[in-house]
Parts: C-alpha cells; structure tokens; sequence
C-alpha cells in the first residue's frame, strides 16, 4: 500500500488507529474526578502543607503526546517505506523479462542492480515473481524457465547469473503467453532490434501492464577481421548514438617472449548519423601472424572481440620441386627467388610429388614451369583448388613450349594462351623491354609503386577473349596481361606470365615480387567457411568466449560436425576457436553480414532507463520517537505530580555513573584500539577478501571464501570462521593470514597510507592473492592494466610463474596446475638463482618463507563460491570435466591456506619418503 509516496509493508496495521479516540476517553477517566465531601473535622487539616499534588484531571497536551506516542507506535509497525513507488499499490504477479545477449554485458552489473531493487519491491508487496532470460525461452521448455517464486528467492539466485555470448531471435510464443494468465511485465531491453520483437509486445499487453527499461548507450560490435591486399580491414558496427569518447580498437597477442600483450591499438571515430566505420591497418606479415583477437578496449562483451584464426595467419606455402637443384647453380633455379620472397611471409614446403604436396595440407601451391600433369594429379589438384586453396603458376620454357592452355579452356589455367611467347630485344625483337603499367584499383597489388627498373623481356601471351580483361589482375605499360586470375569453385588459378627466375625478367631481383607474392598469398583463405567444403570433418573447441568476451580454454567437450561451422553461434555451438588437428577455425559472435540496430517500440510504449532509489524504511525511526515520547511523558507526570525534583537526583546519579563506565570503557577502548570483528579474527582463522568496489564482484568473492573455508573444514584440521570483506583504506589487515584481492577496472587505488599498511602486511608475512579473473586474455584486460597500478607503489619482489617444484604444488595436495573458473598461468615470487636440489631431494630449496603475493586471472572465487544452501554458485566447465576442474580449484585454494599456515614445512627432508611414494618415484 502506498500513501503520499509512502508505502508500507503492514497496512492492515493502520487501522490500529481508529482506536486513537478511544484511547482519547479513556485517558480524560484516569484519574477521576474527585468528589466532594464535607467533614466536620476538616478544620484539623487546615495549616498543612501536602508537598504532593494530584491533578484532578489529564491536561489536554499530555493526552495529546500520548496520543502521538501510540499513532508513531501503530504507524512504525505498520512497516513505513519512503521511495516505494507505485509498487506497493499492484498487487498480483510479476514477470521480469531480460534480454539476456551478449549486447547487456557491457553494463550488466547496473541491470542486476536494477533487478534487484525491484524484487525488494515485490518482497514488500509480497507479489510472486518469475525471472526469465530471454536466450533461456526457446532452447526448453518454457514451462520450465518460468518459475514462479518469492522475490527473496530470486534474489539469491540472481548473482547467478551472466549474458551469454550470442543472439538470437525471441522465441516466446502466444501459447506460452496465455498460459501465464495474468501479469505485469518487466522487460529489462538490451536495446538492439531482433526478431520476433512485435509479436513478443502484444503477448506482454495481453497479460498485464508492460513497462520496459532500456539503458541510452549504444551498443558496440567488432566484425571479423578480413585482409585485403595486405591491409587488415576491421569494422565496427553501433547501435548509436555516436559514443561521447573516442573508441579504440586493440589487436592482442604474444609478443617474441610469449607473453600476451596488446600488439597495436587504433582509435575509431563514426561519422555524424553513421553506424558503421571501417579501420583499415598496415600490419607487417610478423606482427600479424602473432595476432590471437582483436577488440574494443574497455567494451566487456561477447559481439566487440573478433577472434583470429588460420585466415589471419602465417600462409603455408607448397614448392613443387621435381628437378632439385645442383650447388653453385642456385641462382638460376625459380625455387630460389620464391623462397627468399616467401620467408618473411608463409611456413614454405618442398616436395617433389604433387600427391604429395596436396596432402600436406597447404593454403598455397605454387608450381614454377609446369606444363604436364598425370590424370590423377589434375583431378586431386582440382578438387583442391575448387575447395578453397589458391593455385599460384609461374611461366618458363616449358610451359611455353607445351600445348597446355591453346586449345581448350584448361581449368588450371586462368586464361588461354597462344601458341609461343613474346621474346623482346633479341634479333627477332618486337621492341624494347617493356616495364610495368600502375595497377588498377580492382587489383590486389593496386597501391604498390612500380620500381622504374622493372624490365620484362620474354612473356607467355594471352589468347583475346571477352572475359579476358576481368582476368587480368596487372599489365604491361602496352596493356598485355603479366598476372592473369581465375576463379574456380572457393579457390583461384592465378598466373605469373613470366619466369620465376631472373631469364624472362627483373622482376624476381626486386621488392615488388616479394610483396606481389606477399599480397596474394594473405589473400588466400586460409580456413575454409564454407560448410559444403567442411563436409566429414570434426572440429573440437579450445577457446571459447563467454558473454562478457572473455576467452577461456576449453575441455572434453564433443566434436562439431565441420559444415556447422558455417551457422551462426548460438547455444549449441559457442563461440570460440576449433580445432581439427593443426588447423584452426573461429567462430565469431558476428559474421560479416551483421548488424547493430537500436530497437524501435511502438507509439504507446516508451522505454526508460533510470537508477531504481532504494527504499528506505522509516518504521523503526517512528518506534523510536515513540520511546521518547513514552520517556517525556513519564517526566511530565512526575512534575505534574510533584515528584520530578527526587527522581531527578536519582536519574542524574544514574545518569552520572554511566558516564563515568562509559567514559571509561571508551578510555579502555582507546588504549587498546581494537574492534570487535579484528579480535575476533586473530582468535580464530579467518579468510578475508579486500573490497573491489563493485557489489556483485564482492559478493562473489565473499561466497568463493566461504565455499573454501567449508572445504577447509572438512578436509584440513583448520577450523576458518565465516570470511570478511576488508577496506585497505582503514581496516586492520595484521590478523588475516590471507587476503583475496579480485581486481576490476574500477577498484580504486589506495592511497599512501594503504600502501603502508599493505607493505606493513605482506613484510608480517601476509598473502595478497591477486585474481584479475581474466586468464582468459592473458593479462591485457582493464583488471590487469588496474593491477600493474594497484601493485607498482607495493616494490614487490621479482615475480615468475610457478614452477613445478614449488612448495604450493604440495603443501597438502600434490599439484600440477592452479585452475579456477579458467585455466591461466600464475605467478609468485621469483625463486633465488643459486636454488639448487640437494643430494636425495626431488626438490629445490625454494622461498624459505611464504611468497608475498600470488597472481593470476583464473577467477578462483567463482569455482569455490557456494549459495547458501551449500551448492556451486556458478557451473565451472561441462560434465565431468568441469567437476574435476573445480576440484582443482578447491585443491589450489587448500594448498594456498596451508602454504600460508605452515610456510615451507612441506619442504623438510622428513617429509621426502613420503612424496617420493606418492609421486611414485
């Protein structure tokens, strides 16, 4: 019920306050009124003083505090809340709809905030609530989805729960709708126009009162990266408007030491009114082929990281070589100028068998002077060619001599040749050498500058025909074809007229050859996308991204059917990196014909997007001033009374002595400046995590330490108190022998004298574990970029990965690897140089005390966090191999309490024996 903006909880206690009258009258009869009586004695009396005085009746003004006294008593149990809103006054059931897409992970954090002020509505009006997840309706039964329970229900449930990494359209249908019956909907909108949308409104209208939330920033997306002539092209698709900050676009991967940064960043800017810009970069070969993802910086969801996969990278290149090569002739061999261009460029391949080369799998062959193939040769290379690989011959002697291309079109030819070649500046010249016209813009070398000193003397020609100019892909200054190429099923015949080697032509002695060679073998597809062409494979996930676009490694799961590769993604088969044997195929959230459109709502039906005010329940401030009242009112009867003077001194004495013991208890509280909760800690273990700034983050982390600390409690003799949540700004960190420190982009960085307190800490001997949840981008992300911030003023000691002998791998379980939610490398302090085993030791003697800090992104406290009701909060991998994986964890999370407990006990030479045997050594 809601009155004046005020809602209450209790309404029906409200009407306690008819009885105010009542209580009115019966307050003006107590005392009564005294009667008259004449006694002959009373003159006795006369001349004495009563010093007590009774009034006759109740004044008005004490009848009335009274009175208010009673009505802030009614009204404050009757459960007053400031900030309700109208939902207090709807009863009834409500269904909260939420668009679930990767699109709402940029700020899910906000609608799990708004949803969760909502339910605390619906729990005050006590209305039933279902929470459903638009990717949820469609993929089960949606019966099954839509559960009808208690806000509070939801409430727990709802840190649960996290955007999934595709789209689709909705799929709810009438029959669902109608069977719903009656009910006021919630749709919390990503924003972004799909499917199925119109229909979905008019289902909602038909059930009850539709109100619709929708945040104004537009939504991001990065399309697959594609290459052309050279150039990686990558675009960036907005749902508008134009974002108030400029976009930067970084490309991440390896750098010559293996660790993941960000190899390039590019700003992005839309024009006014446009949804889609295009960034073109020149990437040298090197650089690009050590490119694992691109994304939107500091953008968190699925749809703003585009995957790299084979069609980005180093090409393999097959030479067929059947002649071999005799030393000291090498500079005459055309095998010799293709693999000086190709070195920087392409993985090159020799093999003297065509068959042979075919079966290794190449993306490109190149054939210098060929001019005959077996039959099985043809067909084996056809069939090649026609499944996406591209063809590369070169002109010679041979293949001018030969019959092959005058006739009959050859489909291992791009164009037909005519019978001999064009010899020039020879006896029998047709003029002087010709150079190199510029290359026209629909060519792929178009933008390379043509060397002055680029000379041909001797070419194959082309026999004229209609199609031959849009074969022709470069020409000579006099208009003749010199790269002539042909499509062919997925693939491309491209022909060089000249030789391979310097007889015809200067063309190998230059740069243009490399980078014409460069040019077409990136524009190569790499990894095919055509399902038909995928036809009996079977590709395994090894990376797969989640809805915020973070990219973890994949295990045990089963083989995806080869042509399914070309769908889209969607919930059977996640995005992320598939394998089949050494080839490697991403599937990107969005392909190359997608696109992002802000949502369009009818005329009736305006979506909003505000911060929900939390309510504010006023009732125990009302019981309060009830009390008070209560109090003035005894002080005014006794001063009414007459009495108010003795209770006066017996309330200030009591009022005195309180003082004193308080006084004195502050004074013993100032001496030993020690609150509560800190002594509690150092009496008993107690794990504790360093507050990030984020609710729900923290939250995760407070369950992740409580899962720990249960199992702590069933398989160790540690016996942890329930874990805290800790502020490094003004909280005693001494008594905590561990703190958990998940990092976010916007934890805050501690000021100076936190640095202090945390040095003080970590030289005590206190653990820091360092969790940047991010294993999955290998340490590039927002949280790791807040990390090196967080941690530069702490002069921390060297730090490397940990290696295998380390005292964690068997502080009580013996360890290979530290897995969270994610698997992902983890570092501690740096183990001494002069580490050495000693004789009969399986083990170096490695940081005699407790490293200072571990880090790593594998999001521990998502694996170890449990709800209430001792379940997993959150699902760590599939099936059996994801429940082996929080096993891990939880080992992980064990040997890290006990190596911070026990330090390097496990590295007495007592206990040797005993994990020599359990090693099996």
């Amino acid at each position: 019920m809601s009155l004046f903006g005020i809602g209450f909880t209790a309404p029906l206690l409200l009407l306690g306050l008819i009885a105010l009258p009542v209580i009115w009258w019966l307050l003006r009869a107590v005392p009564p009124a005294p009667r008259k009586q004449v006694f002959p004695a009373v003159t006795l009396l006369l001349g004495l003083e009563d010093k007590t005085a009774q009034a006759d009746r109740t004044p008005w003004w004490l009848l009335f505090l009274r009175l208010l006294a009673v009505a802030a008593m009614i009204i404050g149990f009757a459960g007053p809340v400031l900030n309700s809103g109208d939902s207090l006054n709807r009863t009834g059931r409500l269904l909260i709809f939420v668009d679930d897409y990767w699109q709402a992970a940029s700020d899910w954090s906000q609608r799990m905030q708004v949803i969760d002020a909502r339910l605390e509505k619906a729990q005050a009006a006590a209305r039933p609530v279902s929470v459903v997840m638009a990717s949820s309706v469609g993929q089960e039964d949606v019966d099954q989805v839509t559960v009808w329970q208690t806000a509070d229900a939801w409430m727990t449930a709802l840190p649960g729960q996290s955007p999934v990494a595709w789209d689709v359209p909705y799929a709810v249908t009438r029959d669902w709708a109608q069977a719903q019956g009656s009910a006021d909907v919630l749709w919390i909108s990503d924003g972004v126009k799909r499917a199925g949308r119109s229909g979905l409104i008019s289902f909602f209208e038909q059930m009850g009162a539709l109100e619709v939330l929708e945040p104004p920033a537009a939504r991001f997306g990065l399309l697959p990266a594609t290459l052309d002539g050279g150039d990686l092209v990558l675009s960036v698709l907005s749902t508008g408007p134009a974002p108030a900050t400029e976009l930067t676009v970084e490309a991440l991967g390896p750098d010559p030491e293996g660790i993941e940064r960000v190899l390039l960043s590019a700003p992005v800017a839309f024009d006014s009114g446009a949804n889609r810009t295009e960034l073109r970069l020149t990437v040298p070969s090197e650089l690009r082929n050590r490119i694992d993802r691109m994304q939107i910086a500091d953008h968190r969801a699925a749809g703003a990281v585009t995957l790299a996969d084979d069609s980005l990278r180093r090409r393999r290149v097959a030479l067929l070589n059947t002649v071999g090569e005799r030393e000291g002739l090498e500079l005459l061999s055309p095998l010799h100028y293709l693999r000086e261009a190709l070195v920087t460029t392409a993985e090159t391949i020799e093999l003297p068998a065509l068959s042979e080369l075919i079966k290794a799998g190449p993306d490109v062959i190149i054939l210098p002077d060929v001019a005959s193939f077996s039959d099985a040769d043809r067909a084996a290379l056809n069939d090649w060619v026609t499944d996406g690989g591209l063809l590369l011959r070169f002109a010679g002697p041979q293949l001018a001599s030969s019959d092959l291309g005058h006739g009959e079109e050859d489909t291992l030819l791009p164009v037909r040749l005519r019978a001999g070649g064009r010899v020039v500046g020879g006896a029998m010249s047709w003029g002087d050498p010709r150079a190199l016209a510029p290359f026209a813009e629909d060519s792929p070398f178009f933008g390379l500058p043509v060397p002055d000193d680029v000379q041909i003397e001797a070419q194959i020609l082309a026999q004229p025909g209609p199609d031959l100019a849009d074969r022709t892909i470069a020409t000579l200054s006099d208009g003749t074809p010199i790269v002539t190429r042909r499509a062919l099923g997925a693939g491309q015949v491209v022909l060089f007229h000249v030789s391979a080697n310097a007889e015809w032509s200067s063309l190998p002695f230059s740069g243009l050859f490399v980078q014409m060679l460069e040019r077409l073998a990136v524009s190569s597809q790499g990894s095919v996308r055509d399902g038909a062409a995928l036809k009996g494979t079977t590709w395994v996930a090894i990376h797969v991204l989640d809805g915020f676009g973070q990219l973890s490694p994949q295990d045990a799961v089963a083989g995806v059917p080869g042509p399914k590769l070309a769908d889209p993604a969607g919930p059977d088969l996640p995005p992320g990196l598939y394998a089949d044997g050494d080839r490697v195929q991403a599937v990107n959230v969005l392909r190359a014909d997608s696109v992002l459109t802000r949502a369009d709502w009818p005329a009736n039906l305006t979506p909003s997007w505000q911060v929900e005010k939390t309510q504010q329940a006023f009732g125990p401030w009302l019981l309060a001033l009830a009390l008070v009242l209560g109090a003035l009112d005894i002080l005014l009867t006794l001063w009414l009374a007459g009495r108010l003077l003795p209770s006066a001194r017996r309330v200030a004495t009591g009022v005195a002595a309180g003082l004193v013991l308080l006084s004195t208890s502050q004074f013993s509280e100032a001496q030993t400046d020690t609150p509560p909760s800190v002594l509690d800690a150092a009496s008993i273990v107690t794990l504790a995590h360093v507050k990030s700034g984020d609710p729900a983050v923290d939250q995760i982390a407070r369950a992740g330490l409580l899962g720990l600390s249960d199992q702590l409690f069933l398989r160790t003799s540690v016996e942890p108190a329930r874990p805290v949540g800790v502020d490094v700004e003004v909280d005693d960190l001494s008594v905590y022998p561990l703190l958990y420190w998940p990092l976010t982009d916007t934890t805050p960085i501690p000021s100076p004298d936190a640095i202090l307190r945390l040095k003080r800490y970590l030289a005590a001997g206190g653990l820091i574990l360092f969790d940047t949840r991010d294993a999955a981008t290998g340490g590039n992300s927002p949280a790791s970029r807040r990390l090196r911030a967080v941690a530069l003023p702490l002069n921390l000691p060297l730090l490397d990965q940990v290696p295998h002998d380390h005292v964690l791998t068997r502080s009580f379980y013996l360890l290979q690897e530290f897995p969270g939610r994610s698997r992902g490398p983890v570092w501690a302090e740096a183990p001494p140089l002069n580490a050495e085993r000693a004789e009969g030791m399986p083990f170096r003697n490695l940081n005699d005390g407790v490293t200072p800090v571990v880090v790593g992104g594998n999001d521990w406290a998502s694996a170890w966090a449990i709800r209430e009701d001792g379940r997993p909060m959150f699902p760590v991998g599939r099936g059996q191999a994801g429940e082996r994986q929080r096993e891990m964890a939880v080992r992980f999370g064990v040997n890290l309490v006990m190596h911070v407990l026990t330090g390097n006990y496990k590295s007495d030479q007592v206990h040797v024996p005993a994990l020599l045997q359990r090693l099996g050594e």
